[in-house]
């Protein structure tokens, strides 16, 4: 942004990772963040706190701006969204002109990898501000661009497969960083990243995507429910809540793993999970409070209750249909996480993340409601009146709409993008 400043959750702005803030010390909590800066201080008394208001970690000794490679890598991470929505339309089966022979199939990588892989590892990459961690980004981006244009897969799948080792190696260096105080919510990203490693792994060793899709998830899910712990900060989570988050994460880890020898059992322990982790984010989240506020500040929070929502849709599809094969409950389980939840993550964190990563200005405007509002509503025709009522016209009508959704709020976003460059100081 031209101001330096970046807009965040709480409905300020930053100037780069932290702002100082002047908060009560409860007698009865202690804050996770920044322990030296409440030592030896009164209950009752104020104290200067840092507190994080993006989930950002203590950047590294480098120069801050956007680095040359956000623009090419978000580009080709981009392809790899719309290569991916054809292959849904191809899915879908509609009659849409052929892409690549087995674009239907990448689909299912494409999407959680190819896209969202590639904008994760570029946001963790902004964050340590090294240029080596753009490796991670630029694998998983030149991978997925490798497999769209149909050269050899093997090399693809490999290329993907080592975004996630780089992305793991990134958050090595974040462990390190914070090795004088234990960061939980970097941890549990990194678990996110093993996931990926996991996912890429078995997709080389040629495993279905039914076997692949609960680390997919994995991934996904925890990658975004760290981000959400370290916000967790500004309404100082109790060390009983902390743990709960923890048996959380740990009972969702141990159903993913549990899905290789027994899928049945594991994709059912696992949506516990889901929903445990669903149940602890309603609980704990600050978007309970910052719903009230106006503005991006309420569009975010609205974005993160909904996605909350479709989780605990998710995971009770997980636990009562159980193994992932294909069908209308295949479908349901999946979407469910990937489209409810992730998805309106995206779409909420967005007015943070794209500045963040591209140094670009993106004033809100209430049109976004458009977009969210249009994922939900297709995403519960989807799934009711298809998945569940059979019905083969309102499961493709709901798939197109879903599309629709991703697409609008990407031009709108690119829309308010363009605006604000072209204003005087924009």
């Amino acid at each position: 942004m031209s101001s330096g400043a970046e807009p965040t959750e709480t409905g300020s702005t930053k100037p780069a990772a932290t702002r100082t803030q002047r908060v009560r010390v409860a007698p009865t909590r202690t804050m996770s963040a920044a322990p030296s800066a409440v030592c030896g201080t009164r209950p009752g008394v104020e104290a200067p706190v840092q507190v994080p208001v993006f989930p950002v970690p203590p950047a590294a000794p480098r120069r801050s701006g956007r680095s040359r490679f956000a623009a090419p890598v978000i580009a080709v991470g981009l392809v790899a969204l719309l290569a991916g929505l054809w292959g849904a339309l191809e899915r879908l089966g509609l009659p849409v002109p052929p892409g690549r022979p087995g674009l239907a199939e990448l689909h299912g990588v494409l999407m959680p990898l190819g896209f969202l892989g590639t904008l994760i590892a570029a946001e963790r990459a902004v964050a340590l501000g090294r240029g080596w961690a753009w490796l991670a980004p630029a694998f998983s981006a030149v991978g997925s661009l490798w497999l769209v244009a149909a050269l050899p897969s093997g090399v693809g799948r490999e290329l993907v497969a080592l975004g996630g080792f780089a992305l793991l190696a990134v958050f090595a260096v974040f462990a390190q960083l914070h090795r004088i105080q234990a960061s939980t919510h970097n941890l549990v990203m990194a678990a996110g990243a093993a996931c990926w490693c996991v996912a890429g792994t078995l997709w080389v060793a040629n495993r279905d995507l039914a076997t692949l899709a609960p680390w997919l998830a994995g991934f996904l899910v925890l990658t975004i429910a760290g981000e959400r712990l370290e916000l967790s900060r500004l309404v100082a989570v109790t060390r009983r809540g902390r743990a709960l988050f923890l048996a959380a994460v740990a009972l969702f880890l141990g159903g993913l793993a549990l899905s290789l020898p027994e899928p049945t059992a594991g994709v059912r322990m696992a949506g516990a999970g889901l929903l445990a982790v669903s149940a602890w984010l309603v609980s704990h989240d600050i978007a309970r409070r910052t719903i009230r506020l106006p503005g991006v500040t309420r569009f975010m929070a609205v974005g993160l209750a909904a996605g909350y929502l479709w989780l605990a849709v998710a995971g009770t599809l997980w636990i009562v249909i159980g193994r992932l094969s294909d069908g209308p409950g295949y479908d349901a389980m999946l979407h469910a996480v990937f489209l409810g939840f992730v998805f309106s993550m995206v779409f909420a964190h967005a007015p943070v993340i794209l500045p963040a990563v591209l140094r670009v200005r993106v004033p809100f405007h209430r049109a976004v409601y458009g977009p969210l509002t249009l994922l939900h509503a297709s995403l519960a025709l989807r799934l009711l009146a298809g998945d569940a009522a059979g019905s083969t016209l309102a499961w493709r009508i709901g798939g197109v709409l879903n599309e629709v959704a991703i697409l609008a709020f990407l031009a709108t976003m690119a829309t308010l993008a363009l605006r604000a460059r072209r204003r005087p100081g924009g």
